[in-house]
């Protein structure tokens, strides 16, 4: 296949970059060139370099798009309206355009367990949360008008929280770091919140499940494993770590007026559920949290033995 990336260079597209590296397709990836494509010393990978928010430096750089077009475009860095619109106006052919998107895109605080076909959210919650939220439904619309305006076929995927080996989110990275540093960790014992993962190697070998698959052209996916609490993430860790770490009890409304910033949902009204069972039908395999937590720490250990 030929495909164009846009992103590709950190944690998710990264990830799927490699599972994508394999010799058998003709790749080119397209970012602001911050970071140089990993394993391409020998430059079989095409880079090209520009803002995808500016115009004029897409424009400078067109002709050095496949002319004949690309099998599959995957966008990991659309987040604002018109994201999608500006690559498919450079005019070279596409196939399938595969957007990540997210499960935030649909309605909160509804109770309901959440399918492909769930509402959208309309309102705006503000900051850069409500922002993000909002890109995300925006470009969920503009995907569908226009590829319907250029006969492209395209596939939307809604992940839920990824977690990985270099994830720069604030996430389990936090408890890393607390076990590393202190021996112990924070947690919330009276949270009855509730949240899904997906492990980032998981999510990328599905997403190339989806690319140039006929089953996957016009349709949208949640990806995530099970529903876990803090308890059960904890417990996860203990196995990765390979010991009983250490849990200093505080309450929700500690974790409130304090203003910790723990990663997860901390009551069930701000939980979401999301059904899942589509992915799972199309191919989508979920790693056991504790063994992606471990990989991740392993990870995250050796990069602090890189900065010693």
């Amino acid at each position: 296949m030929k495909l164009l990336i846009l992103g590709g260079t950190y944690f998710l597209g990264k990830a799927f970059l490699k599972a994508c590296d394999d010799g058998e397709n003709k790749i080119t990836v397209l970012n602001r060139g911050n970071r140089r494509v990993p394993g391409n010393e020998d430059g079989h990978v095409k880079e090209l370099r520009a803002d995808r928010t500016d115009e004029a430096a897409l424009g400078a750089i067109r002709d050095q798009f496949d002319p004949t077009g690309y099998d599959c475009v995957v966008d990991f860095c659309a987040y604002a309206p018109g994201d999608i619109r500006r690559i498919m106006e450079l005019g070279f052919p596409i196939g399938q355009y595969v957007f990540v998107s997210t499960c935030d895109v649909y309605e909160h605080g509804t109770g309901r367990i959440m399918d492909e076909t769930a509402p959208y959210e309309t309102r705006d919650f503000g900051g850069q949360e409500g922002a993000y939220i909002s890109g995300k439904v925006a470009l969920e619309q503009e995907l569908r008008e226009e590829a319907a305006k250029r006969g492209i076929r395209f596939t939307s995927v809604r992940p839920a929280f990824i977690y990985g080996p270099g994830n720069y989110a604030p996430r389990e990275g936090m408890f890393f770091e607390w076990v590393s540093k202190a021996g112990q960790v924070l947690f919330p014992e009276d949270a009855d919140g509730t949240f899904q993962m997906v492990y980032v190697n998981d999510l990328a070998r599905f997403l190339r499940l989806c690319t140039g698959n006929e089953k996957a052209f016009d349709e949208a996916y949640n990806v995530c494993g099970e529903q876990h609490t803090y308890q059960s993430f904890l417990d996860a860790l203990d196995v990765a770590i390979g010991a009983k770490i250490t849990r200093v009890g505080v309450t929700v409304q500690t974790v409130l007026e304090r203003g910790i910033p723990l990663p997860f949902p901390l009551t069930k009204a701000e939980s979401e559920d999301y059904d899942a069972s589509k992915s799972v039908k199309l191919g989508f395999e979920n790693t056991p949290l504790s063994e992606g937590l471990r990989e991740s720490y392993v990870w995250f250990l050796s990069q602090e033995e890189s900065l010693e």
